[in-house]
C-alpha cells in the first residue's frame, strides 16, 4: 500500500515539477538571448532528466537523487553559459552577398558589399581617425593612417567601449513595451567591442551617379551605449531614395566625456570632457573630404539623431568647429537648446569633480596612470560619464546662448519627439512604488519644488484623477524631452530658417510611443524589423511616408513633396505640430499649459545659479 501511494504521489508531483522547472529554465533562455546549441543541449539534459526519474521510480532514495543533482548542475553550467555570443556583425545579412569595385578614397582603397537587390552598395567599418587608444585616450581625434592593399569593408567595426547590457533584462523591458511574451529562439549574437572604434559606414546607392544629398546619422545611448550597426537605423532602405547615409561611431561613456584639469594642460586646445562630440566633428570632417569617391555633394549634408544623437545634434549646431559641416539639422527626441538642460548636459566643474573621483577610484595619482588602465576595467566605472560640457574648444558657449546670439549652425530644422517618451526612464526608476493620486505631488515637488509641483497638479488635475501613473509619465516626458524641442523649434525659428515640427503618435505592438518607436519608421526598417508581429499594413504605409518626409528634407531641407500630406513649416508657439501617427497632419500642441511652467522653473533655477 505505502508504495501504491508513493507510485502515485509521484506521478501527480513530477509532471508539475517537471512543466514548471521546464518552462522556467525554457523562458530563461529565451530572455538570455544565449547560443541555440546551449538551449538544445538543455532540452536533451531535461528528457534525460525525465526518462531516469521515471526509471528509478522505485529504486532507494540515493538512486533516486541522481538525476535531480544530475540536472541541477548541468542547468548550472548552461545557465552561466548562456550569453548571447560575442562576434563581428556583418554589413548586409543575406548569403554570400557580391563584392563592390574597388573604390579609392582619400586614405587607401575599400570594398564593401552589395545589398541583396544590388541596388546598394555598403562600406563598413571604414577608419576616419587613428584609433584612440594608449598616448591617445582622452586626446581630440587624429587624422588616421593610409594603408596599403585593398580594406575588406564587409563587416561593421566593433561598437565602442560601453558596460555590457544584462540579456534578461533588456528582454524584460522589451516584455513590458510589448505588453506580451513573443518567444525567440534565434538567439542573436552580440556584437564585439573596443576601445579602438572609431568608424563609419556608407551605404550608396550603386552606380556612378554624382552630387547625391548626404545624411550623417549619430546614433543614442545616452552617450554611454550605442553603436552603428543597429537595425533600426540601418541605411540600406535611405539609400534606395537616392541618398548617401553615413553612420558615424564616437568614443563613449568614460572614454568619451570623461574631464580632468591635466587633460587640459595638455591639450594644445586647452579641451577636455567632449571627446566623443570632437569625434562626431571629426568624421564630419571625413565626410568633407571623402563623400565626393562615393558620389555624394559634399554641400550637401545633413546631420541627423536620436537621443543622445540628437543632443549631439544639437551641440553641433552650435559648435564653431562644425560650421560649413553641414547644411541642415534633424533631432529626434532630445535637445540641449533650453535653458535648464535636463540631461545630457553638466558644468566643467561638475564633469572635472568626476574625472577626479575616477582617478580615486583607480588609485591613479595621474594621466599616465590612468592610460595605463585596461579598457575593459575602466569601463567599469561607477561614476557617470553620460554628459558634454562647455570645453571653451567644441563648445564655447551653452547651445542655447549660441541660438540666442542667432549663430547656430545649420539652414533647417526638422525635429520632434514621441508621446511616452520618458515611460522606459521613470517605470523602472519606481518599479516597486508606482505613481499614485497619493505620492504624486511629492514626486512632482522633487522635481520642480514645492511652487511649481502645486501649479502642474492644478493643470493636471482631472488626468490624475483618472490615472496618476501616466499623468506623471507624461508630465516627466515633457519636462525631459518635449519641452526642449519646444524651445529649440522657437529658438532656430527666431534665428530665421525654417523648422518642421512633429510628433509621433503611431501605436503598434512593440516599442510604439515610446522613446526611440520612430526610428525604425523614418529609416525605412518596419518591414525588416525582428518583430514582424508588432507591425501590420499600417505601419508599412506611415513607414514610406515617414522615410519620404526625411528623404525629401535631406534633399532639400524641405520634407514636402509629391503626393504627401502636407507638413507647414512651425510658425512658433501655439502653432500647430505634424502628427505623424494613424493620421498624418497637423493637430494641436497638448503641451501648451504646461510649457510655461517649466519655463518658470528654468529661470527660478537659473536665478538660483
Amino acid at each position: 500500500m505505502e508504495k501504491k501511494k508513493s507510485n502515485i504521489a509521484f506521478w501527480i508531483a513530477f509532471p508539475i515539477v517537471f512543466v514548471v522547472a521546464t518552462a522556467l529554465l525554457v523562458l530563461y533562455y529565451d530572455l538570455a538571448n544565449g547560443p541555440l546549441v546551449l538551449f538544445i543541449l538543455q532540452l536533451i539534459a531535461l528528457a534525460g532528466f525525465a526518462v531516469a526519474c521515471i526509471l528509478l521510480r522505485r529504486a532507494k532514495m540515493r538512486w533516486r537523487l541522481i538525476p535531480y543533482a544530475a540536472i541541477v548542475v548541468t542547468s548550472a553550467i548552461l545557465l552561466v553559459a548562456a550569453k548571447p555570443v560575442v562576434e563581428a556583425r556583418p554589413a548586409v545579412t543575406h548569403a554570400n552577398p557580391e563584392k563592390t569595385q574597388v573604390l579609392q578614397i582619400e586614405k587607401g582603397k575599400v570594398q564593401g558589399v552589395y545589398s541583396e537587390d544590388k541596388k546598394v552598395e555598403v562600406y563598413a567599418g571604414i577608419p576616419f581617425a587613428k584609433p584612440p587608444v594608449g598616448e591617445y585616450r582622452w586626446k581630440e581625434p587624429q587624422d588616421c593612417e593610409s594603408w596599403d592593399g585593398v580594406r575588406d569593408c564587409s563587416y561593421f567595426a566593433a561598437k565602442s567601449m560601453q558596460p555590457g547590457s544584462n540579456a534578461v533584462m533588456n528582454s524584460l523591458v522589451d516584455m513590458y513595451s510589448e505588453k506580451a511574451w513573443h518567444p525567440d529562439y534565434r538567439m542573436y549574437p552580440d556584437q564585439n567591442m573596443s576601445e579602438d572604434s572609431l568608424y563609419l559606414n556608407v551605404w550608396k546607392p550603386a552606380g556612378e551617379e554624382t552630387n547625391l544629398p548626404v545624411l550623417v546619422f549619430i546614433h543614442g545611448g545616452s552617450l554611454t551605449s550605442g553603436s552603428t550597426a543597429f537595425e533600426d537605423y540601418n541605411g540600406e532602405s535611405l539609400a534606395h531614395e537616392n541618398i548617401i547615409v553615413v553612420n558615424v561611431a564616437y568614443r563613449l561613456g568614460v572614454f568619451g566625456y570623461f574631464a580632468h584639469e591635466e587633460l587640459v594642460s595638455e591639450s594644445p586646445n586647452h579641451t577636455t570632457g567632449n571627446y566623443g562630440l570632437l569625434d562626431q566633428i571629426k568624421g564630419l570632417e571625413w565626410v568633407r573630404d571623402n563623400i565626393g569617391f562615393f558620389g555624394g555633394d559634399k554641400d550637401n549634408v545633413t546631420i541627423a539623431g536620436e537621443s543622445a544623437g540628437s543632443s549631439s545634434v544639437s551641440a553641433l549646431c552650435t559648435s564653431p568647429l562644425a560650421s560649413g559641416l553641414f547644411k541642415n539639422a534633424i533631432g529626434e527626441s532630445s535637445s540641449l537648446v533650453v535653458p535648464n538642460t535636463p540631461h545630457t548636459w553638466r558644468s566643467l566643474d561638475k564633469a572635472k569633480k568626476t574625472g577626479a573621483d575616477i582617478m580615486a577610484e583607480f588609485g591613479c595619482k595621474s594621466i599616465e596612470e590612468l592610460r595605463k588602465i585596461p579598457a575593459d576595467k575602466l569601463v567599469q566605472t561607477k561614476f557617470s560619464n553620460s554628459s558634454m560640457t562647455i570645453d571653451g574648444y567644441a563648445l564655447p558657449k551653452h547651445p542655447y546662448q549660441v541660438y540666442q546670439e542667432g549663430k547656430n549652425n545649420e539652414k533647417a530644422l526638422l525635429n520632434g519627439y514621441n508621446v511616452m517618451e520618458a515611460d522606459a526612464f521613470v517605470v523602472p526608476q519606481y518599479l516597486f512604488s508606482p505613481t499614485n493620486k497619493s505620492n504624486i505631488a511629492s514626486r512632482l515637488e522633487d522635481v520642480f519644488g514645492e511652487e511649481i509641483a502645486k501649479k502642474i497638479v492644478e493643470i493636471y488635475k482631472e488626468k490624475i484623477e483618472k490615472d496618476a501613473f501616466s499623468a506623471f509619465n507624461e508630465i516627466i516626458s515633457v519636462y525631459w524631452f518635449i519641452h526642449p524641442h519646444h524651445s529649440w523649434s522657437n529658438m532656430a525659428l527666431a534665428s530665421g530658417i525654417p523648422v518642421y515640427r512633429y510628433q509621433f503618435t503611431k501605436e503598434n505592438g512593440y516599442h510604439s510611443t515610446y522613446h526611440a518607436g520612430e526610428m525604425v519608421y523614418c529609416y525605412g526598417n518596419v518591414e525588416k524589423a525582428r518583430r514582424s508581429y508588432a507591425y501590420h499594413q499600417s505601419d508599412y504605409d506611415l513607414c514610406k511616408t515617414m522615410m519620404s518626409y526625411w528623404a525629401n528634407f535631406v534633399k532639400t531641407g524641405n520634407p514636402n513633396g509629391g503626393s504627401l500630406p502636407n507638413w507647414p513649416s512651425y510658425a512658433g508657439s501655439g502653432d500647430k505640430v505634424m502628427e505623424l501617427g494613424a493620421h498624418v497632419g497637423p493637430f494641436e500642441d497638448a503641451y501648451l499649459k504646461l510649457y510655461p511652467l517649466i519655463d518658470e522653473f528654468a529661470e527660478a533655477q537659473q536665478n538660483k545659479d
